[in-house]
């Protein structure tokens, strides 16, 4: 990464109270939690709302695909979530509704899910923002986006998509890229022109869904800490 950047750390998939405890003594900025039951990351198999709404932690993050509005902001609330991630289908008028009724300080992060066509990229960041003019688009309702591969399975396929074409569209607000990031191909992100605020990391650095591997996500935040992204 270059000198003068250095963006934040998301750990996704998260479903072990020791594993959270040492993944906030490092200092990682955001903590992912998947609230879809297809997910073999899904993490009502292992914690409860009340342990997670304990973690003394500012940026949890709920992750949801296609979920019930009232689930969404009663988990939110129940888990003392600080973001709301949504990773599936959702519509501009479901994400508005959600705005109005959630608590104001969780922020929203819109998930799109970039296959190989820019022009898709382009149709999916268009629907998202409604065809407003994204030069003068206030984060009012979406506060970020991320970036992810596309897959049936909503992501966690541990397979980046072609960063370049990130190089080839305008993004509006602050992003998240997620996708097979790892600690191999970290120092091609430096070819990505408008830098993502944050990196998310999850199957790359996992022993089994769900078990994360510590050693290798203290090396990535070494690498991230590095001035010059090198070890």
């Amino acid at each position: 990464m270059s000198e003068n950047h250095q963006p934040k750390l998301k750990v996704c998939g998260l479903t072990q109270l020791d594993q959270i405890q040492n993944l906030i003594e490092l200092n990682v900025d955001f903590l992912g939690f998947i609230f879809y039951e297809k997910s073999p990351r899904y993490v009502l198999n292992h914690l409860n709302l009340r342990q997670i709404a304990e973690l003394n932690h500012q940026g949890k993050v709920g992750v949801f695909v296609n979920e019930d509005l009232e689930n969404i902001i009663d988990i939110s609330e129940k888990a003392k979530l600080s973001f709301i991630q949504l990773h599936g289908d959702e519509t501009e008028d479901f994400i508005s509704e959600l705005r109005q009724r959630l608590n104001r300080e969780i922020k929203i992060i819109k998930v799109i899910r970039v296959g190989s066509q820019k022009s898709e990229v382009r149709s999916e960041i268009a629907k998202v923002f409604d065809s407003v003019q994204i030069d003068n688009y206030q984060p009012s309702t979406i506060n970020y986006l991320l970036f992810d591969t596309d897959s049936k399975a909503f992501g966690g396929t541990g397979n980046a998509f072609d960063w370049n074409i990130l190089n080839d569209i305008e993004i509006p607000i602050p992003y998240f890229l997620s996708g097979g990031i790892s600690l191999e191909n970290f120092n091609q992100l430096t070819t990505i022109n408008h830098q993502p605020i944050a990196l998310d990391i999850n199957s790359k650095f996992e022993i089994e869904p769900g078990n994360k591997d510590l050693e290798k996500i203290k090396r990535f935040v070494n690498l991230l800490n590095s001035p010059k992204g090198t070890t």
